[in-house]
């Protein structure tokens, strides 16, 4: 088991690379199922997002398309709380089937706040697609129906997620040491 240093915290190996591929085709062959022929918007959340998107798209395999949007509501290990659109969605959703593609859903409320916003836009479904859940974590009632991994409360880093924006490069993703 490998660590690394991050600024001030040390980060042991929690998923390795292997893993996660395995659990990311998982997910995509469940979303070849379910939304064939429907032509999917997946709509990447920046930046923790943009590994698992890159990776998710090239097992898909049902005709899509991509976009991305910016949200923040992170700073350094603690969700303010408070979610602000950075970059907005310039595609038309009207009667599209749109997946939003997010890195991790700990409290849901940054989801909850995705769901709102493009329920405006008239799509046909909404769709949630995470790489990580945290059940215990998770503050409002949500419908996620492709979690690649749930994992317990702890800080993570690796493959697009970040610690006060360091880390988002390493393949593995690693725990906080506390």
């Amino acid at each position: 088991m490998s660590t690394v240093q991050i600024k001030d915290k040390t980060f042991r190996t929690f998923i390795p690379e292997s893993e996660i591929q395995r659990c990311v085709k998982a997910v995509a062959e469940k979303i070849n199922h379910d939304l064939n022929g429907k032509n999917p918007l997946l709509l990447a959340v920046l930046n923790g997002s943009f590994m698992f998107a890159a990776d998710l798209m090239r097992y898909i395999t049902i005709p899509c398309e991509i976009s991305f949007v910016k949200l923040a509501s992170y700073q350094g290990t603690v969700s303010t709380g408070k979610v602000k659109e950075v970059i907005g969605i310039n595609e038309d959703l009207k009667d599209r089937t749109v997946v939003i593609v997010e890195d991790i859903v700990d409290t849901g409320n940054t989801m909850k706040r995705m769901l709102e916003t493009l329920g405006t836009r008239g799509p046909e479904s909404l769709h949630i697609c995470t790489l990580l859940l945290k059940p215990g974590k998770l503050q409002v009632p949500l419908n996620i129906e492709y979690v690649a991994m749930e994992i317990p409360n702890d800080f993570i880093v690796g493959y697009g997620l970040d610690y006060d924006q360091q880390g988002r490069n390493l393949r593995d993703i690693y725990a906080v040491v506390e």
